[in-house]
């Protein structure tokens, strides 16, 4: 019964998603193509949901349903033609711990990595990143609807994987 409400929800998360489109067509092939976009992060997915479910039950109100909004927040993946910057939080099974508590989530800027971007069906786009030379993450895969609704999967060596839900934008202007 909590598996077919859960796919209820996520329908239902997904039609209001598509009514109110967060950029045009044009917009997303354009920042798409020119490799200059932001992806804003509004939820977290991890993929440890039974550990992330029972401490999200435990908390006053928490429903533990393994979706962490992230409302209200900067995190992001800014992407250029010469570098990847991310900033996003990390919840979920951690293999290697770091040494500075301040060095949690999931922060890096790559200077080294490959890039591949594939038009699929519908005009929805396939965004594979491969990092070199950093150890936050190994690969990210972004999954962008013409509508500039994002998914994002983050792969690293030493974490189970995450999955964001958020949206692309144009990078804002540096004053």
């Amino acid at each position: 019964m909590k598996t077919i409400r859960n796919i209820f929800a996520f329908a239902a998360l997904f039609i209001a998603m598509q009514v109110n489109a967060q950029t045009d067509k044009e917009t997303t092939i354009k920042i798409i193509e020119n490799q200059n976009y932001v992806f804003n992060a509004s939820s977290a997915m991890p993929m440890a949901n039974h550990d992330v479910n029972k401490i999200l039950s435990r908390m006053p109100g928490g429903t533990g349903a393994g979706n962490i909004q992230l409302s209200g927040s900067q995190y992001q993946v800014v992407v250029t033609k010469d570098s990847i910057e991310a900033y996003l939080p990390y919840y979920g099974r951690a293999y290697t711990a770091t040494m500075n508590p301040d060095d949690s989530g999931i922060k890096f800027k790559s200077k080294d990595f490959t890039y591949k971007a594939d038009k699929k069906k519908r005009g929805s786009w396939q965004i594979v990143m491969k990092f070199k030379d950093t150890k936050a993450a190994e690969s990210m895969v972004l999954n962008v609807s013409e509508n500039g609704y994002a998914t994002l999967n983050v792969n690293s060596n030493n974490r189970q994987p995450i999955s964001f839900n958020g949206y692309m934008s144009e990078p804002k202007e540096k004053k």
